[in-house]
């Protein structure tokens, strides 16, 4: 993962030159504990100054106008250009404009971000379980599909980047969250490998393991970033990353960070 001076990171992923991707931290921003530094959740109970400041600070290092959308856990997706109201609700956004970037906004939920080698669209979406597993097999994965062919894209042609998010040895669940995605476990080669029985009624869940299956169930191949390795978890890397699981109730609060994605020209 290449450096971004101060704040974020550049995603490492074979994006054509014509898009551009950015993922922050929880380090470079105004806003103190605890929802130091960086936040960018105005719902996240920090003051509205340090958030709008915060998202100020992203904006140079983007170069370009951010649309923030209401996510709500659903599957909705929402064509995006820069007349787009801010928290306009959905889970899952895309744009074939260019100089508008796409905020896809986590805090143990998985950024994830999709382009075209060659055509000049690009998607992000918001997945917590809810929205990964969505109703009869249809979740924000199944929404990034629908619309890449919408375009008139395969899925199979796309390049996906998954950020960082809640990893498995912090994500414990109930049955309810296993029995949403029984059928994909089911079918997985290594369903150890998407969850594990730590109790009779409660499990570890890897949220990036079960993306990527229901990613390649959907039809895409190209598929990098996060691995479900330790690096990759919010819950465990304090310093870097903003937890919900981790901070709201025990510090009182927790920040926001955000993928951006957009178009270049």
């Amino acid at each position: 993962m290449q450096s971004k001076p101060l704040i974020g990171f550049e995603p490492d992923w074979p994006a054509p030159p014509f898009v551009r991707a950015l993922m922050t931290t929880r380090q470079g921003g105004v806003s103190k504990a605890p929802w130091n530094e960086l936040n960018v959740g105005l719902l996240s109970g920090d003051l509205a100054a340090d958030v709008h400041q915060n998202r100020a600070l992203v904006a140079q290092v983007l170069g370009v106008p951010a649309v923030y959308l209401r996510q709500v856990h659903g599957t909705q997706g929402v064509t995006v250009t820069s007349s787009t109201p801010p928290n306009t609700e959905a889970d899952v956004a895309w744009t074939t404009q260019s100089g508008v970037a796409l905020a896809i906004m986590a805090a143990d939920c998985l950024p994830i971000l999709v382009c075209h080698p060659q055509a000049k669209w690009v998607a992000g979406a918001h997945a917590g379980w809810r929205g990964l597993a969505g109703q009869e097999g249809h979740g924000v994965v199944e929404t990034l599909a629908q619309a890449a062919r919408a375009q008139g894209l395969s899925p199979q042609d796309c390049v996906v980047w998954l950020g960082p998010c809640i990893g498995p040895s912090a994500f414990e669940v109930g049955e309810d969250v296993i029995a949403a995605f029984g059928s994909l476990i089911e079918k997985s080669d290594k369903p150890a490998n998407l969850c594990v029985q730590t109790s009779s009624t409660k499990y570890l869940a890897n949220l990036a393991g079960l993306a990527r299956e229901r990613l390649k169930m959907a039809g895409f191949r190209s598929v990098h970033g996060n691995d479900s390795s330790l690096p990759w978890c919010t819950y465990r890397q304090e310093a870097l990353y903003h937890s919900h699981r981790r901070d709201a109730v025990a510090k009182g609060g927790s920040g926001r960070m955000a993928a951006y994605l957009w178009i270049t020209g």
